[in-house]
């Protein structure tokens, strides 16, 4: 299996940005996790971090043409206005799993509403990094 983990904005500055929302790992922390669980697990991951839409949007095109198994997203407060980035999930093939580090239903207004729900195949948030893992292992069974 073939995944990609993408983080948009401010995913970045994990262990640095609130964290008592966000908690104290690092971006590298939490991606050293995943290539520890991937290689378990026999997944072959790629990530790609951007605070730029466009790259973002760049790097989901390139995974349908790479024809990735999944992809697990953290549109980082993209996931509440990106029209952009919601349309280029849905060209997407592969299963997609949406992840936020917090609960966004327990959060802002704004930040409950997220326009690329609707075009994952699961919505993970509140569970921390380990919602990432919960992520991966969601892609496994779905893909069975």
């Amino acid at each position: 299996m073939k995944i990609l983990i993408i983080n948009g904005p401010n995913l970045n500055m994990l262990g640095y940005r609130n964290p008592e929302i966000y908690g104290n790992k690092t971006l590298k922390d939490l991606e050293d996790m995943i290539k520890a669980y991937c290689l378990e697990h026999n997944i072959e991951c790629s990530f790609i971090q951007s605070n730029h839409e466009g790259v973002l949007i760049d790097a989901i095109h390139d995974a349908y043409f790479k024809k990735y198994d999944g992809v697990v997203i953290n549109p980082g407060a993209l996931g509440h206005y990106s029209y952009a980035l919601r349309d280029a999930l849905e060209i997407l093939t592969c299963l997609k799993i949406e992840v936020h580090i917090s609960n966004i239903q327990e959060r802002e207004a704004f930040r409950r509403i997220s326009v690329i729900s609707e075009v994952c195949d699961k919505t993970i948030s509140g569970k921390g990094l380990v919602g990432y893992l919960e992520a991966i292992n969601l892609l496994l069974t779905l893909r069975k």
